[in-house]
């Protein structure tokens, strides 16, 4: 199995060094820089947006995943990908057309992704996987950093596993939401190839030591294959 790609989440970041904590992560290994994008409605918290977004552009080669928790997200993702953002990603229920939504993403040359909140079925994107380039499995409920790691999605992560070796490979499968080194083996045993991480990186006094750490972990966990006739 290759080594996971390890995203550090930027909210977990110390906020008044944000440009020196960018590049602290890429010298340390990171992979992406994850960015959270909330609006204080569809979830309970404020954080940045494009203009943050388009300041650290110059600090980074990272890929800039931004996961978008704003509603409607339409009208924002141009002014996100023109920021300097390469992936963008929509939740479901954050817009009426789905289908229209990561068809513009596409269409501004960015990666598209599409999120489940933990209470979101996956028959909800079964529609659009031809347009999605990552999907994010939100293994907490989203609008904080810090959450305990909820184990009733490791299931749902072991179906689009499934789901995305018969349809399309080359989806990448994203969790975010207390991931630690010690739950990080439960989501790589059920099929994870992308993990964010916010606290158990930028909570760390290692940066480089606490990515080695998800990179390395073990894909151990409980037999998640489907029984029964």
């Amino acid at each position: 199995m290759t080594s996971p790609l390890i995203a550090p989440s930027l909210l977990a970041a110390d906020f008044a060094n944000l440009a020196a904590e960018v590049r602290a992560v890429e010298q340390a290994g990171a992979d992406w820089l994850h960015l959270d994008i909330m609006d204080g409605h569809f979830v309970p918290n404020l954080t940045f947006g494009p203009l943050v977004v388009k300041a650290l552009r110059k600090h980074t080669t990272l890929p800039m995943d931004a996961h978008l928790m704003i509603a409607p997200a339409d009208p924002y993702i141009a002014a996100f990908a023109e920021a300097g953002a390469d992936h963008i990603s929509v939740h479901p229920e954050s817009g009426p057309h789905l289908h229209r939504t990561l068809q513009l993403i596409r269409s501004l040359g960015k990666k598209a992704g599409v999120v489940l909140n933990p209470a979101t079925p996956i028959e909800s994107i079964l529609h659009v996987l031809d347009l999605v380039d990552i999907i994010m499995v939100m293994t907490v409920n989203p609008g904080f950093g810090g959450q305990a790691f909820l184990g009733s999605q490791l299931p749902k992560i072991a179906a689009l596993r499934r789901l995305i070796d018969a349809q399309n490979p080359n989806i990448i499968l994203q969790i975010d939401g207390g991931i630690t080194p010690k739950t990080a083996p439960q989501v790589l045993a059920a099929g994870a190839t992308c993990l964010i991480a916010g606290t158990a990186v930028y909570g760390a006094p290692d940066y480089a030591a606490a990515i080695t750490a998800l990179k390395t972990a073990p894909a151990t966990g409980p037999d998640l294959t489907p029984t029964g006739g």
